[in-house]
């Protein structure tokens, strides 16, 4: 069974035994095991900063137990001392603002800096420009300060990782297109060759990996999503709507000069071989059917209760975060299945299913529709109780995807994210999902602030639009065993499961440092919108032998270290 305890201001849900009946259908990837592992919160660091991205992302130096902490807005990054774990200390920022770049070009004013990594003493920061649709930079540091460099990279640098042995740093550039979206850069991959000093390196240090293949002759998966308005111009050497469209978010770099690169809009991921600068495939995620045993959601803000139930709705992974890890000699992906739409001012791919069908119908003889008002036990009969409100008529869906081919009306609905976290093989078969357990541990855990927003105390305000909202995901390993640690960006907390076997995954705690009672914006409310996450190893850990998460948190700006705890059954 489950138990709640208080921890400090924090709600931790913990499994003590098997997985409860309602997770443990046959199909759905879940076993029995020992709970293993436990968080607890060591300490804050405030930057008193609310709701303006004041910490985004986090990076560790174990030489200097040091943490580094993007604050994108002021295109800074914070410096904390976590020698001492307990009591987290600002020392410094990092500014990129007027950093001179390689090429003559300067960071200007307006810049936004996006990611941060460390390796060997040198910290490479990820600068978007102040017209996002512009190159960007990387600048580099060393850990006291000092900026040693910049060079240009692609439009909306995003994410940055070096690659194992830091001879490589890896810039996902998600060029995004503007809000009228009359511009549309195209999405890439910078290879930096760490060939020398930071202060030696040049612009020919850097290779672009680019998409343009698919807008030739290679044939790209019917499943790889890519929508919205075509800006190609069809000219020669003009990159085309693929090139354009596809919009890198993270990256994860493997040993054997393989990188793994999420495309969240896409619904896809791509492999690029590092060495050449090269993607050599693009594998789509897939869908996930939401009248599965185990995988329901709760689709309404508007059913006055917690209803996790099966709908026939699909629901599109789409991760932002992504972390890898080795198995049985193979690579895997391990997903954080946010979701995410296109919609701005010039275009959007999402409506309501309510309005959408107000002009497009549901086609009442597809299989999956057709089937589930023939036989459910929700007392719904006719397409247009399933568009009630209360159902299926608030939930956010794409316009983009499950329109028969006559266009006269909708055979699927795909809904945004997959409210889960998944384990998947590099060819893209799904070893692993999370099912609907989030938002069933969140309803027992914190049953008044069900899929609560994270920037005011609600119930139920994000049940219409992907739920908790899983953003990140890091892979840690503690004791031999390894663990996924899911951070959910809209109610809050960490999820942790066992992954050692992803066919036998397992759910081990849930802990939300978060207070309902304390009003959002004081310090009191503590962490909210968890954004970005880092698992320190028991080698590198401020405290010998105790391996710690560190999660930075966007909207309250904090960045909280947690203790990770092994923990033997029947003791403690």
């Amino acid at each position: 069974m489950r138990k709640t305890m208080a921890v400090t201001a924090a709600v931790a849900v913990t499994l003590t035994g098997a997985v409860p009946a309602a997770h443990a259908d046959p199909g759905h990837g879940r076993g029995r095991g020992p709970v293993g592992i436990e968080l607890s919160v060591l300490g804050t660091h405030h930057s008193d900063v609310f709701d303006a991205s004041a910490a985004e992302i986090v990076a560790h130096d174990p030489i200097t137990q040091r943490l580094f902490v993007v604050s994108a807005a002021s295109a800074t990054v914070e410096v904390l001392d976590v020698s001492d774990p307990e009591a987290p200390a600002a020392l410094f920022a990092l500014e990129t603002a007027g950093a001179r770049a390689a090429d003559g070009s300067t960071v200007g004013e307006g810049a936004v800096a996006n990611s941060v990594a460390v390796h060997g003493g040198v910290v490479a920061v990820a600068v978007e420009s102040a017209d996002k649709t512009e190159p960007g930079w990387v600048v580099f540091f060393d850990t006291e300060g000092s900026v040693l460099n910049a060079l240009r990279v692609g439009a909306l640098p995003d994410m940055a990782t070096f690659g194992p042995g830091g001879d490589t740093l890896l810039v996902a550039n998600e060029g995004e297109p503007n809000d009228d979206y009359t511009v549309d850069p195209e999405g890439s991959v910078s290879v930096v060759r760490m060939s020398g000093a930071p202060e030696d390196l040049t612009q020919d240090d850097v290779a672009t990996a680019g998409f343009r293949a698919w807008d030739g002759d290679r044939e790209l998966h019917p499943d790889v999503r890519v929508h919205g308005p075509d800006l190609s111009t069809g000219e020669p050497g003009t990159p085309g709507r693929v090139a354009r469209n596809l919009e890198p978010e993270y990256v994860s770099a493997v040993d054997g000069g393989t990188a793994y690169v999420v495309l969240q809009e896409a619904n896809a991921f791509a492999v690029l071989d590092v060495e050449s600068a090269t993607f050599t495939d693009i594998v789509p995620f897939g869908a996930k059917d939401h009248l599965e045993p185990g995988h329901g959601l709760d689709a309404s803000n508007r059913d006055d209760g917690i209803r996790v139930e099966n709908w026939p709705v699909l629901g599109l992974y789409q991760p932002d975060g992504f972390d890898t890890y080795s198995w049985r000699g193979r690579t895997l992906l391990v997903t954080a299945n946010e979701g995410d739409s296109r919609d701005w001012d010039g275009y959007s791919g999402e409506s309501r299913v309510a309005d959408m069908t107000e002009d497009t119908p549901l086609c009442e003889d597809s299989p999956r529709l057709a089937g589930f008002l023939e036989d459910n036990d929700l007392g719904i009969g006719t397409a247009a109780e399933l568009t009630d409100e209360a159902n299926l008529g608030r939930l956010t869906v794409s316009v983009e995807d499950g329109l028969r081919a006559d266009g006269s009306c909708y055979e699927d609905l795909y809904a945004y994210g997959g409210r889960s976290f998944s384990v998947w093989t590099a060819d893209g078969e799904r070893l692993f999902d999370s099912g609907s357990d989030f938002e069933r541990i969140v309803a027992e855990a914190e049953p008044e602030f069900f899929n609560s927003d994270n920037d005011e105390h609600s119930f139920d305000a994000r049940s219409d639009d992907k739920g908790p909202e899983p953003e990140a995901v890091v892979v840690g390993r503690v004791s031999g065993r390894t663990y996924a640690f899911v951070g959910l960006e809209r109610v809050g907390g960490v999820m942790v499961y066992d992954i050692t076997d992803p066919r036998s995954a397992s759910f081990v705690q849930y802990l939300n440092n978060r207070d309902f009672a304390a009003e959002p914006g004081t310090r009191g409310a503590g962490d909210l919108g968890p954004e970005g996450m880092a698992f320190i190893e028991a080698g590198d850990s401020p405290i010998p032998g105790v391996p710690v998460l560190a999660v930075a948190h966007e909207v309250s700006g904090t960045t909280t270290l947690f203790r990770v705890d092994r923990v033997v059954p029947g003791r403690g």
